[in-house]
C-alpha cells in the first residue's frame, strides 16, 4: 500500500496568519462557524485563505478584513502610537471547526 503525501506546509503561510484574536466577540463568533485571526497587515483575503486551509486543514467559505488604527497614547506624559493592526474572520465550512486554544 502506498503511503499517504502529506502537503508541506509553505513557511510564508505562518507570516500571513500571526495569532489568533481571542476575545468575547470572537467567541460568540465561534458558534456561527466562524474564527478571528490576527494577519499581516499586507495580506490579502486569497493569502489568508490560502493559509488558514494549509495550516489548519479546513476548507474556507469566506474571509472579511478590517484594519484598526493604533490609539495615541500616553506614557510618563509622553506621547505615542499604538501600532495600526490587521484582522481577519474566516468563515469555515458547515461542520468544520478550529481549536484556537491548541496552537498551530
Amino acid at each position: 500500500m502506498a503511503k499517504k503525501q502529506t502537503q508541506a506546509v509553505d513557511i510564508n503561510h505562518y507570516d500571513v496568519v500571526l495569532a489568533p484574536h481571542i476575545t468575547e466577540k470572537s467567541t460568540m463568533l465561534s458558534e456561527h462557524n466562524a474564527v478571528v485571526f490576527k494577519v499581516a497587515s499586507g495580506a490579502t483575503k486569497p493569502a489568508i485563505k490560502a493559509a488558514v486551509e494549509a495550516l489548519f486543514n479546513v476548507s474556507v467559505t469566506g474571509v472579511n478584513t478590517m484594519v484598526t488604527k493604533g490609539k495615541t497614547k500616553r506614557w510618563k506624559g509622553k506621547p505615542y502610537k499604538r501600532s495600526d493592526e490587521k484582522k481577519a474572520i474566516v468563515t469555515l465550512a458547515e461542520g468544520q471547526s478550529i481549536d484556537v486554544t491548541t496552537g498551530i
